[in-house]
């Protein structure tokens, strides 16, 4: 079994120690956090888990096989680019790091060391994204025309990124993996209400290759808590709520396009499609389960992961140029 260790066990980083302890094939060897509560809590609730605030020992030590950073994001890159030089297979928290080049650089790290880099989209191993991939890849889903994000909630702010950076950053990613493009350029407005160096609201425009067009909306001061998106096609219209455990996806088999085999100049026909609404029956199981279960099937086959180091890196080039747009106040932007 390989020996796992978390660093940095705040909000986020205590649930990986959850997971992995969880899980039959790996055990966590080690917990890192440079908080003496946060460590004795660790220590109190696993008892035998080394719990330290030093991270040099951790690294050396040759029962860790795999580390996973769970720390603020300014701290990535350094922290990766230790692990992967002692040669430790690596699972860090999303964004992999604030500079798209230094996402680069761990990739090329971790490939010359032949070791692992998976980024912690944990969305990507949500059953139901998952399913939405699988259902507009049906020739029944027709032409795609736009797809839509909404992600508010009020409070938890944090301090090392602004709400685009840390809630986009799964949008971003989403739109990736299910079209399987990234956007050639950006659009971004938004403000910063709370305090004067990270923003609070953003509402961002991608615009891919293909032509179709991608809507986020993100904050943290709506008071009701909003996980929706919606994609958008000729044939249907598919709709994922992550807050309702009942019907997380529905699919609406209703659509417009346009028969351009029309008799005279310039006249288009709509077509519109009705049918059924369905919630197709998923299989929902905890993403941070499936992707920590993905990450050890990776190290032991080799795989390489779904969010590997490049698609990391390819979210963080986005969300520079969304930012640099943020700046300019909406300005189009080339990513």
């Amino acid at each position: 079994m390989p020996g796992i260790a978390v660093i940095g066990c705040g909000r986020w980083g205590a649930n990986y120690v959850r997971v992995f302890h969880e899980i039959a094939g790996a055990r966590v060897v080690a917990v890192v956090d440079r908080d003496a509560a946060t460590l004795a809590r660790m220590a109190q609730r696993y008892p035998g888990v080394w719990a330290t605030a030093e991270i040099e020992p951790v690294l050396a030590n040759p029962q860790v096989d795999a580390v996973v950073i769970a720390t603020e994001a300014a701290s990535h890159f350094r922290l990766s680019t230790s692990a992967l030089e002692h040669g430790k297979h690596l699972l860090v928290e999303k964004p992999l790091t604030l500079v798209s080049d230094e996402s680069r650089r761990l990739a090329e790290l971790a490939a010359s060391k032949n070791r692992v880099l998976m980024v912690g989209h944990t969305y990507l191993y949500n059953d139901a994204v998952r399913k939405i991939r699988e259902l507009i890849q049906q020739p029944a889903t027709g032409k795609l025309y736009y797809l839509e994000s909404r992600r508010h909630h009020l409070g938890y702010i944090r301090d090392d990124v602004g709400a685009m950076w840390d809630l986009a950053a799964h949008d971003v990613a989403i739109f990736s993996y299910l079209l399987g493009e990234e956007p050639e350029a950006v659009s971004v407005v938004g403000r910063k209400y709370l305090r004067d160096h990270l923003e609070d609201v953003a509402f961002m425009h991608f615009f891919y290759p293909s032509g179709i067009l991608g809507s986020v909306q993100v904050g943290w001061l709506n008071a009701r808590k909003i996980r929706q998106m919606v994609v958008v096609s000729e044939k249907r219209t598919i709709e994922f709520d992550d807050t309702d455990s009942l019907d997380t996806v529905r699919v609406f088999e209703k659509g417009i396009s346009t028969d351009k085999r029309t008799d005279s100049f310039g006249e288009f026909r709509y077509l519109l499609t009705t049918g059924d609404i369905v919630s197709p029956k998923i299989d929902m199981r905890e993403p941070l389960k499936n992707q920590c279960l993905h990450f050890l099937e990776c190290l032991e086959t080799g795989t390489r992961p779904i969010s590997d180091g490049t698609s990391g890196a390819n979210v963080v080039r986005v969300l520079e140029a969304c930012s640099e747009s943020l700046a300019a106040r909406g300005r189009e932007v080339r990513v």
